[in-house]
């Protein structure tokens, strides 16, 4: 599947990102969408800015369960907006809306690797990204695996950046999944060795397989990393 923005830090970071952990009692979700800035918790909204006062909000949880009414009481609270002027869609992973919604994360996690790396997000004007959509997995951890591998393992994202090449080869080498360690290893093995923990996983791995950056002020192209299709074809043994 294909994605392109034109807007990509406010449509990737503020939004796109599941960077919302939400937990609370035995209830645990990834939480994404606009209504992250609206709250605006993550650390990340100190670097990219973009938090918003909306009068309605609106998000999506990745969770294998509808949340209970605490919950969206919570999220209502955290976003500063009535109840019932919150909108959330939760979707399990092993679905065909949780998967789609995954596989289309190509483009941001590209740019949240760039953040991670301390590039300067502003010089970055489209961005255009594709990934191979997986079969729905039997289960939540078999889905978590395939959707991963996509992005990991046969995700390509291109970049249309501004400024000097000169930073672009210095950083590109470590943009892409294989700048990780874990690379190489079906994401499901990965997970599994970090108890099923999404943020104790090396962050270099979360990055598409191949990130190319074409320079508008120079003409230049840059292309690093590589796809494993043999990761891929798991998919379908």
């Amino acid at each position: 599947m294909s994605v392109t923005t034109d807007a990509p830090v406010a449509a990737c970071l503020a939004s796109q990102y599941a960077g919302w952990k939400i937990q609370q009692g035995k209830y645990f979700a990834m939480g994404s969408g606009p209504m992250r800035a609206a709250a605006g918790k993550e650390e990340l909204f100190n670097k990219i800015g973009l938090r918003e006062h909306p009068a309605a909000a609106v998000g999506v949880l990745e969770a294998s369960r509808l949340p209970p009414p605490d919950v969206l009481e919570m999220l209502a609270e955290s976003c500063g907006v009535a109840p019932a002027a919150l909108t959330v869609w939760a979707a399990r992973t092993a679905s065909q809306a949780g998967t789609v919604q995954i596989v289309a994360r190509s483009v941001e996690t590209a740019l949240h690797k760039l953040s991670e790396l301390g590039f300067d997000l502003s010089r970055i004007e489209s961005g255009y990204g594709i990934a191979p959509l997986p079969p729905v997995g039997r289960d939540d951890l078999e889905a978590i695996g395939r959707t991963n591998d996509a992005i990991l393992y046969g995700g390509e994202v291109t970049l249309w950046v501004r400024g000097d090449d000169e930073s672009l080869a210095a950083i590109g080498p470590r943009v892409p999944s294989s700048a990780s360690p874990n690379f190489g290893a079906p994401f499901a093995e990965i997970f599994a060795r970090y108890n099923g923990d999404f943020y104790a996983i090396d962050p270099q791995l979360f990055s598409p397989a191949v990130v190319t950056f074409s320079n508008l002020d120079t003409g230049r192209t840059f292309r690093f990393g590589r796809t494993l299709p043999e990761v891929i074809g798991r998919w379908y043994e």
